[in-house]
């Protein structure tokens, strides 16, 4: 019998790929929001459409932080809200913990479960956050059938 990867190896596999796209020299992040074992919305971090990109003419770097790129988690609920898309009751699969914004966002916009691959600057206040709304928090490992099938030695 045929083996299958499990949802979140083939979730988080969606989100790695999509972090291929992105236009950040300090980090490539790719996010993916699901419902239902539905992929409803997807993102990566990058510029505003039709803006220059990181990679092609550097960071934008005021008090530490590149103001240029948007988050690939707030791409992805931006695309829910283009479209007419609720995401309540979802939940998101990112490569890297969603930073204090992107927790305040996800969390109001009603994501019921954080899905991550990398541990990357967890903040305090984005915890205090995630444990008062009593959201489901899930570090995604994944198996030697998925690390044989893709090359993932970036994302363990």
């Amino acid at each position: 019998m045929k083996k299958r990867l499990p949802w979140d190896e083939y979730f988080m596999l969606q989100a790695v790929t999509l972090s291929s796209r992105s236009t950040c020299n300090r980090l490539s992040v790719g996010a993916v929001l699901v419902k239902d074992n539905r992929i409803i919305a997807s993102g990566y971090n990058g510029a505003v459409t039709g803006d220059d990109h990181c990679l092609d003419v550097g960071d934008l770097m005021i008090d530490g932080h590149c103001v240029r790129t948007i988050h690939a988690e707030q791409n992805a609920l931006i695309q829910c809200a283009k479209y007419g898309i609720s995401v309540n009751g979802a939940e998101v699969y990112v490569t890297d913990f969603p930073c204090i914004n992107c927790t305040k966002l996800l969390l109001q916009a009603g994501i019921k479960k954080i899905n991550f691959l990398r541990n990357y600057n967890n903040n305090d206040y984005a915890q205090h956050l995630i444990k008062l709304k009593k959201i489901e928090l899930n570090q995604v490992k994944f198996s030697e059938f998925a690390q044989d099938a893709v090359k993932l030695e970036n994302y363990e």
